[in-house]
């Protein structure tokens, strides 16, 4: 049973990432031909406001297109990849994300391009660790910020499904 219980977060995170897909294709769909849009990173870009969070957590893209994480907040985060849920190609990814404070008042930005098909999930290092079973996690009672039923939040942690680029 345990076994069992282990295993949902891998299946809630691969279903968040095929719904995103899913509502991504549905909205694609429903645009008027001669709508299409030509790829363009600025469109693909992840918030982190002044909180701990990556907005929007699922984002679809087209393989040959770029993501643009910009960060907000005060504090640094980074964009570490989940080697064992992604299969993009960008194995290892373990970016620092500067924060406001270290970054002269600006907010940090980092660009990642990803050029092949798949899903990328990504989480921050100092607000998620990854678990047992290779899940995102959030930080517990080493680091996290208690709510008064006893929860300690989600993982500070996103996804981003990448589509196979369109043949002409």
């Amino acid at each position: 049973m345990q076994q069992i219980l282990y295993r949902r977060p891998t299946f809630l995170i691969l279903s968040l990432a095929f719904l995103a897909t899913l509502a991504t294709l549905l909205v694609g769909a429903a645009r008027p031909e001669g709508g299409a849009q030509a790829s363009n990173s600025s469109h693909n870009q992840i918030i982190v406001p002044e909180e701990d969070r990556f907005t929007p957590f699922a984002q679809t893209i087209t393989a040959g297109d770029s993501v643009r994480w910009i960060n907000m907040d005060t504090d640094d985060h980074t964009v570490v990849r989940d080697d064992f849920l992604s299969n993009t190609g960008t194995r290892r990814t373990n970016i620092l994300l500067k924060g406001t404070d270290s970054n002269g008042g600006k907010p940090g930005v980092v660009v990642l391009h990803f050029p092949h098909p798949g899903v990328f999930v990504y989480y921050c290092r100092f607000h998620a660790h990854l678990d047992a079973d290779h899940q995102p996690a959030a930080p517990g009672p080493e680091g996290g910020i208690q709510d008064a039923n006893g929860n300690y939040g989600t993982p500070m942690m996103g996804v981003i499904t990448v589509l196979p680029a369109a043949q002409d």
